[in-house]
């Protein structure tokens, strides 16, 4: 008998207990359920991430660090490129435009060579050039550009030669104002500025006006441009103007030049000294 209530009562039990499921009474049951077993399972998922990420993190930043040196090499490889490559252009771009300049100036003979140094001192202006007696090269001749004059050989050895810049305090250069036709001396300054001397206060002169070598003195051939005029200063209280020049070679950017090796200057220098 007790068996048979017992049964009963338990019938009774879980046919209430589908009764209320049925009715949706455990609806709010199932739910904070739910919730908390998203939160748990939510807890796991980060706590398992994190303890993968702390196991994994040091092999992936080793391999990170690795790629990134990696890449950091080849940008220096490929900016190393791009600077060969931008000196092999503009080397090629100099070199033709000196052999367009020597095949549009037939007269003369040229050896081209390569500017390897600098006079260190502040006070002069020299370059020195991968060529010398070795390729014919002679102290005295001239030295010029596509632009115009450089200057020239001051000093030579076999393989190697020292040119005087117009821009030296020791240069001067005799010079003629293409549209005035008179002439004057160019000369250097330890600064570098080209300025004319001995030019009379009646010569026309205008900003602008071309500079040629005149060809007298014999250090020069004539008709090599050397610049133009910057600026004239003029007073009545003296006997000569004051003419700055701006050379048409960027002295500082020299990289190629050309030497003349038909010309051989003469020194007048004797016949000009006074018994």
């Amino acid at each position: 008998m007790k068996d048979s209530a017992r049964i009963a009562i338990l019938f009774l039990i879980v046919a209430g207990i589908l009764a209320l499921a049925l009715g949706g009474y455990f609806g709010f049951i199932s739910q904070r359920f739910n919730v908390s077993l998203v939160a748990v399972q939510a807890w796991v998922s980060t706590r398992f991430v994190a303890i993968q990420e702390f196991i994994t993190l040091p092999r992936e930043s080793a391999s990170l660090i690795r790629r990134n040196a990696e890449l950091e090499a080849e940008v220096s490889r490929l900016q190393a490129q791009v600077v060969q490559y931008k000196q092999q252009v503009s080397q090629t771009e100099a070199l033709a435009a000196l052999v367009n300049f020597s095949r549009s100036n037939p007269e003369s003979s040229y050896t081209a060579a390569s500017v390897i140094g600098r006079d260190p001192s502040p006070f002069l202006h020299y370059i020195i050039i991968d060529r010398g007696s070795a390729d014919g090269l002679r102290r005295g001749m001239p030295v010029v550009t596509e632009k115009g004059l450089v200057g020239r050989i001051d000093a030579v050895i076999a393989n190697a030669a020292r040119i005087q810049l117009i821009t030296d305090p020791g240069s001067s250069v005799n010079v003629r104002l293409e549209k005035a036709g008179r002439e004057a001396a160019l000369a250097g300054s330890v600064s570098g500025d080209l300025s004319l001397e001995l030019l009379a206060q009646d010569v026309p002169v205008e900003t602008g006006d071309i500079l040629l070598t005149s060809g007298l003195g014999g250090g020069y051939p004539p008709d090599l441009i050397v610049g133009q005029v910057l600026n004239i200063r003029k007073r009545d209280s003296d006997l000569f103007q004051q003419v700055t020049i701006q050379p048409v070679v960027d002295f500082s950017a020299l990289k190629i030049v050309l030497i003349i090796t038909d010309f051989r200057p003469v020194d007048i220098t004797p016949l000009l000294q006074i018994p």
